[in-house]
């Protein structure tokens, strides 16, 4: 087991829901994945563009989601060992790392993320899935770093209304409403260290009033006998163990960027989970 974490930091997690800073990567190596990333952006445009023609590069879907199956250097980040002996204490010895999220604030923008409880949208049935919040940029207070509700994964899930709020950057601006911001907490992280929450933690975040980027990534980390329960098919990585339960199809490990099987499921699974974050929702109703 990990050395990083004491029995009283995985109390706090079942407790409270989430323990933060957790240092995973160095200096150099988290600088390496800001390189990364901004060299795909580059090329590609920004991870928040999604979905539009790129004349002349054969991969034409969006890169924000599942991009583990995409870039070689993800797939091994999601994979280092530094990291699942941590997310191990949690999930047990066979995980999976159901899918990535990028979330990027530009400097001096206004896009937020709303308080929202992942569970009510994700449609992945297990009280053990672990969200890693790693920061590729400083997230701090001014960056507009992640804030949370301690504890309040416990109880049952509360009510959100769909906004559709433009500067939103949720898949359909899902918020809670009329939360006690007295009560949150802010997890400032430097790059290279991670916040671990419950994804039945309320949480969100203020817009970046700095000059810099805010970049960070959410892999979502479940063990072998978590299930998808809002769809028919869904699948994950075997970052660790066995997976003897076959809940998900098994995503092949890419051995380059780009690799075409990854790429192709890749593509597959992202169409099919923007279908259960969207279930039961009226794309442009927002709430009154």
């Amino acid at each position: 087991m990990s050395t990083l974490i004491d029995d009283a930091a995985i109390k706090q997690y079942w407790d409270s829901g989430y323990i933060s800073p957790v240092p995973i990567f160095s200096a150099n190596e988290t600088a390496e994945l800001r390189t990364a990333i901004e060299t795909e952006e580059a090329a590609r445009g920004p991870v928040f563009r999604e979905d539009r023609p790129r004349p002349g590069d054969p991969f034409q879907g969006s890169y924000r989601f599942k991009s583990h199956l995409l870039f070689k250097w993800l797939a091994d980040a999601i994979r280092d060992p530094r990291l699942l002996d941590v997310i191990e204490q949690f999930t047990g010895p066979n995980i999976l790392c159901w899918t990535t999220h990028w979330f990027i604030k530009e400097a001096n923008s206004a896009n937020y993320v709303s308080w929202h409880q992942d569970s009510n949208y994700w449609g992945v049935e297990t009280d053990k899935l672990v969200s890693a919040w790693l920061a590729v940029s400083p997230s701090t207070l001014e960056s507009g770093c992640i804030r949370l509700l301690p504890g309040s994964h416990h109880g049952p899930a509360l009510d959100h209304v769909d906004t559709w709020e433009k500067d939103n950057m949720l898949t359909r601006g899902q918020t809670i409403q009329n939360v006690d911001e007295s009560k949150a907490i802010n997890l400032e992280l430097d790059p290279g260290q991670v916040a671990l929450f419950d994804y039945r933690l309320a949480h969100a975040s203020h817009p970046n009033s700095s000059n810099d980027r805010r970049i960070g990534i959410g892999i979502r980390y479940v063990p072998t006998s978590a299930r998808q329960v809002r769809a028919d098919w869904d699948s994950a990585s075997l970052v660790r163990g066995v997976d003897n339960y076959g809940h998900f199809e098994l995503e092949p490990e890419p051995a380059c960027d780009f690799d075409p099987a990854a790429v192709a499921i890749q593509q597959k699974a992202d169409a099919e989970q923007r279908k259960i974050y969207y279930k039961g929702a009226e794309p442009g109703h927002a709430a009154e």
